[in-house]
């Protein structure tokens, strides 16, 4: 009976986690059909094309090394231990592709165990992490719209999305991540470790790469570059708000025995746990996901005066900023921590562009950036004392660990972005040329288009009899 309940559970963990994927591929036709939305009609095709690369690209790098990454690098290393073998996650391992069967003869790197869990597990699990991974790329996509080579937003996003994000979840959304163990930090749903470090890095970028041509007047005070289409922006926010759905469910472990945890969770019960494999339920994150959302448009609809932008970027900052501690939050805590952080995010987007320039074209750095930070500050007040892991040893929630954690994150994405986007600008492979910026940059592809367009016309017109 054992044996057949633990196969089962595996059976519907599979299961569970691709479903998980398949939801969260909605966050990218969402992130897609917004940003086209906001970018004017001359710049369409390449800001479709630019974030839509970076699907492939994240994907066959996160495969090669990314995957490794959070695996390896769980204590530091050199801070709470050394790097860690994870065999199953080299892309040479058997395990990282078919595997129908036990350990085969001569095999090496897998041990019945790995085998038995990892040949059902792996590709799940690794499709649900990298779907992590275009998001947090996905993230600085939309900022820098209009004026960034696609080719530079590549690289970053080969960065962003296959080395660093991954790095800092394997450091504080790890079971044994150091962050974890050492400092308390807590960050159940990523408002730190996906959506602060993506803010980090399209700051660093937009301060390199300079606002569009027009956005700022000859006396510094900021024009309105409003969306092309209201239309697509609200249906793809609304896209994404369906994804964020899958992205709750998969940094949960649907059903897990308390055996598996070590023995730290005692009891018959078997259990969903957060990423840190201590108890929540889909139940808990469906009542704050929710509220955290319901304040957050309230309270963009209240402060940028009903505008249908603002309205619903603030309820996507609202499931942000409540996303660290809503596995523990009560609903109303997780609605006014919903309300009150993405108020706070509009002011900071408004200042920061008039004091310096900033011109970031989807406001991506207060929603994710300022409201990942603040989420995780705030859970570390709301949640001090409450355990982080169900380890023995592990230092319990506490806003200094917090604190600092939501600091750290936002640097890691902050400092190396900023490094390689100058080495990109003095190679003058940062930014498209002003000529191409004032035409448009789909300017070619549009006259390639109507050149071929006047062809087949006038071809068709002299068959005419």
């Amino acid at each position: 009976m054992e044996g057949n309940l633990n196969a089962l559970t595996t059976i519907f963990t599979e299961f569970y986690y691709w479903v998980t994927i398949v939801m969260m591929f909605l966050i990218h036709v969402g992130f897609c059909m917004y940003e086209v939305g906001v970018s004017r009609r001359r710049n369409h095709l390449k800001t479709l094309m630019k974030n839509a690369m970076a699907i492939p690209l994240v994907t066959i790098t996160f495969y090669f090394f990314g995957w490794w990454i959070y695996f390896g690098f769980p204590n530091g290393p050199g801070i709470a231990g050394g790097l860690v073998t994870a065999p199953f996650a080299e892309p040479w391992n058997p395990l990282m592709g078919t595997h129908l069967s036990g350990v085969n003869p001569g095999e090496t790197g897998v041990t019945p165990t790995d085998a038995a869990l990892w040949h059902r597990l792996n590709g799940v699990f690794w499709g649900a992490f990298l779907l992590f991974s275009i998001t947090t790329a996905s993230i600085i996509s939309g900022s820098i719209i209009e004026r960034a080579r696609s080719g530079a937003f590549w690289i970053v996003a080969v960065l962003i999305g296959s080395v660093l994000w991954i790095l800092d979840a394997s450091w504080g959304w790890h079971p044994q991540g150091w962050m974890v163990k050492l400092w308390g930090y807590h960050d159940a749903y990523a408002s730190g470790v996906v959506h602060a470090i993506a803010g980090g890095a399209a700051l660093a970028f937009l301060i390199v790469l300079g606002p569009r041509i027009g956005k700022f007047r000859p006396d510094g005070t900021a024009r309105d570059i409003p969306p092309h289409n209201v239309w697509l922006v609200t249906i793809g926010l609304f896209l994404i708000f369906t994804g964020f759905w899958g992205f709750y469910a998969a940094c949960n472990i649907p059903l897990i025995s308390p055996a598996t945890i070590a023995g730290q969770i005692t009891g018959e019960t078997w259990t969903a746990t957060n990423i840190y494999l201590a108890p929540t339920t889909l139940s808990a994150i469906t009542f704050n996901f929710l509220m955290s959302l319901s304040g957050g448009m309230l309270a963009g609809y209240i402060v940028s005066k009903g505008d249908p932008f603002w309205t619903f970027s603030m309820g996507l900052c609202g499931i942000i900023s409540a996303s660290a501690g809503n596995d523990l939050y009560h609903p109303i805590q997780a609605m006014l921590i919903g309300a009150i952080v993405p108020s706070i995010c509009y002011k900071l987007h408004y200042f920061v562009e008039r004091r310096f320039k900033i011109d970031d074209a989807v406001g991506a750095v207060a929603v994710h950036g300022y409201g990942g930070f603040l989420g995780v500050v705030v859970a570390g007040f709301m949640l001090w004392g409450q355990p982080s892991s169900p380890y023995e040893g592990f230092a319990h929630i506490n806003p200094l660990g917090n604190f600092a954690g939501a600091v750290l994150m936002f640097v890691l994405g902050f400092v190396p972005t900023f490094v390689v986007c100058k080495i990109l600008n003095s190679m003058n492979l940062l930014r498209v040329p002003k000529k191409v910026e004032l035409e448009g940059v789909d300017f070619a592809l549009n006259h390639a288009f109507e050149a071929s367009v006047h062809e087949l016309g006038t071809a068709e017109k002299a068959m005419i009899k």
